[in-house]
This record gives structure tokens, sequence and C-alpha cells, in this order.
């Protein structure tokens, strides 16, 4: 049942190893505004566009409420959990203005996810960080 499945996108090699672990369902890399930059392959387009909104307003809702218990005038999020009788979503920030998102059917393992997650999280900040830097269109030479 948890063969290995395909992402589509950009980003969506940071998923691969999220979705071999046994009762993950799908993942996303969303940007905070609300934007997929990678999803599972068989997240469809809409599924995904929907979940990056929802989910951009969830992490809105959720740094206002921590802002309010807390008096911290800009909390910093390290994970939101939402539990449901269907499963359980995860999402971590992934750096700049992104999210890695994961949803798992009730039966995962939370802390082995939770890790994966991060471990993911710096992979793809190792990317990014050694990815070569673009030359101004001025200064390209032909």
């Amino acid at each position: 049942m948890n063969a290995f499945r395909k992402a589509t996108e950009g980003k969506s090699w940071v998923l691969g190893p999220l979705l071999e672990l046994p009762h993950v369902v799908h993942a996303a890399v969303l940007s905070g505004d609300g934007f997929i930059e990678g999803r599972s392959a068989d997240l469809t387009q809409e599924e995904a566009e929907g979940a990056a909104a929802m989910m951009s307003a969830l992490q809105g809702a959720a740094r206002a409420a921590t802002q309010a218990f807390s008096g911290n005038p800009k909390p910093r999020l390290r994970q939101t959990i939402i539990e449901s009788d269907d499963g359980f979503v995860f999402v971590i920030p992934a750096g700049g203005n992104a999210y890695l998102a994961v949803f798992a059917s009730p039966e995962v393992n939370l802390g082995v996810v939770a890790h994966q997650m991060q471990v993911q999280v710096k992979s793809l900040g190792e990317k990014v960080m050694t990815s070569p830097a673009r030359e101004p269109a001025g200064d390209a030479q032909g």
C-alpha cells in the first residue's frame, strides 16, 4: 500500500522520502501566501490549491492565537498539527515564506513523520543555499 508515489512541480523532490513513510497519504510544499510549490502526484492541482489556501489561513490564525495567549507580538510557529478521525495534518516552516505539509492516516507514527519532515526541510534549505546565484540580466555575458 505504501509504494513510492511520485511528486510534481518545482520543490517536490523534497517530498519523496516523506511519501515513502508508512501511512503518509499526501505531502506538499506550500507558500505562505497560499500557492503550491510542490505536491504529491496523487493530490490533484485543485485539491492542492484548496489545501494551500486553507493552510495559509490556518498559519495566520495559529500565529494570532499564539500572540493572544503569549503576548509575543511576532510568534514563530514550529509546527501545526490537526488531528481528525481521518488522520493528521502536519505543517512546519520550510524556510522563507514556505511550509511543508503532510497528511497521514490515523495509524501513523507521529514522531517518525515529524523527524523526517525536519530532515527534509534541512535538505531543502541546504539545496537552496548551495544553488548558484543568478547574474543580473545586464551582467550576463554571451
